[in-house]
This record gives C-alpha cells, sequence and structure tokens, in this order.
C-alpha cells in the first residue's frame, strides 16, 4: 500500500510540473514584437523540443531541463501526453532570452555610437534625444 501511494504521489508531481510553465503574456508580446522587427535568435528549435518531447524525456533535456527530463524519462509511456509540450515551451523561453540578451547588445552598441557623435560634436541635443527615441523604440516593444 505504501508503494502504492508513493508512486501516486510520484506521479502526481510528474503531472503538474512535468509541463515548463512557457512565456507569460508580456513575454509572448515582447517576442512577437522582436520577430516582427526580424530581431529573434533561435538557438533551440521549437518544434525539435516537441519532436524530441516523443522519446523518453528528450523534450525536456532538449530544453535543458534536466530534473524533468529524469522524471520523464522514469515515466516514458505517460511522459508522451506533456514532454512535447515542455520541450516545445522550454526551446522557446530559451530562444526568448536568447533574443532578449542579442537585442540589449544590438541597443547598447546603438546608444553608444549615438552618444559617441554627441561627444564629437557631430548632432546636437535635439538631434540626439530625436535618435534616442527612435533606437528605444526599435528595440523596446512598450
Amino acid at each position: 500500500m505504501q508503494y502504492l501511494r508513493s508512486i501516486l504521489a510520484i506521479s502526481s508531481f510528474a503531472l503538474i510540473t512535468g509541463c515548463a510553465g512557457g512565456l507569460n503574456s508580456i513575454q509572448n508580446a515582447e517576442y512577437a514584437h522582436f520577430e516582427a522587427a526580424g530581431l529573434t535568435v533561435e538557438e533551440k528549435s521549437p518544434g525539435a523540443g516537441a519532436v524530441l518531447g516523443l522519446l523518453p524525456g528528450g523534450g525536456s533535456f532538449y530544453g535543458r531541463e534536466y530534473g524533468y527530463g529524469a522524471v520523464n524519462l522514469l515515466f516514458w509511456p505517460l511522459s508522451i501526453l506533456w514532454d512535447p509540450i515542455s520541450g516545445y515551451n522550454a526551446s522557446k523561453a530559451i530562444n526568448y532570452y536568447t533574443t532578449k540578451q542579442h537585442v540589449k547588445k544590438l541597443e547598447n552598441k546603438e546608444m553608444s555610437a549615438l552618444e559617441e557623435k554627441l561627444t564629437l560634436g557631430q548632432i546636437d541635443t535635439a538631434g540626439f534625444s530625436v535618435e534616442r527615441r527612435k533606437i528605444e523604440q526599435k528595440y523596446n516593444p512598450n
């Protein structure tokens, strides 16, 4: 009886936590903005994460969720229900954070170049403000 309770508890835990949370609505909107601007970086393929989720723990391992991957490996026939979703969501999250870092680097580079123009006197403060707003609009979805 104790063995059955343990299996039930572990199964419940795996079902509750097996799927990666994915991106929240704000992150999805930000990622959509980056996609529309052509700024996204795809480090992991969400489709590959979903397909690998059909293998024992494959989606979770692909999405760098090693703890979930081990649980999904143990519950493999049942984990086919959630691991493809977990692999897809984890891949999207990895791509989001990679893109966010990439975009921040691009923004910093453009802002540094603009500040250098101001320092060298190639642009006045009014022009600097206008250009800064353009850069901020380009890289910030808000």
